[in-house]
């Protein structure tokens, strides 16, 4: 198990990697994101993205998904988040692109009060032509070893 401790600034982690499907981009913007350069192909041709997106909020989804997977393969020992700091989409993502996610730990610190402790990560999400596609700052709870900090 890895708890807190055992997490360290400047440590990486590729998260994984999601092929993109339009079947899978329609079904979620039908759902959540309805804009018509998420779900229908003519109107998406003729918007400033010149074809369908998937929405931003769906990729986000990709990665979190990939995160968890990503912390269960490493057995961590994961209390949550408190949340996102900054997101950004920074290029489209398109049917058949394979989008992959790495994250950063930037620093970390113990609670004060509670036994656990917190990593604030950047992720950057490329597509499969290196080219970064999302960013994204947020905060992950650990808990600590033995109870530390309770």
């Amino acid at each position: 198990m890895r708890y807190f401790e055992d997490f360290a600034t400047g440590e990486r982690t590729t998260l994984g990697s999601h092929t993109m499907t339009e079947a899978e981009m329609l079904a979620y913007a039908r759902k959540y994101d309805p804009q018509s350069f998420h779900i229908d192909a003519d109107a998406a041709r003729r918007s400033i993205f010149g074809g369908l997106i998937a929405s931003g909020w769906h990729t986000c989804a990709i990665v979190m998904r990939l995160s968890v997977e990503a912390h269960r393969r490493m057995d961590a020992a994961g209390a949550g988040s408190p949340g996102v700091e900054s997101c950004r989409w920074l290029k489209p993502v398109r049917p058949g692109d394979t989008v992959t996610a790495v994250t950063e730990v930037l620093e970390t610190w113990p609670s004060r009060s509670r036994p656990i402790g917190f990593a604030r990560r950047r992720t950057e999400v490329t597509n499969q032509h290196g080219e970064t596609v999302l960013t994204l700052v947020g905060i992950s709870m650990y808990r600590r070893r033995d109870g530390a900090g309770a």
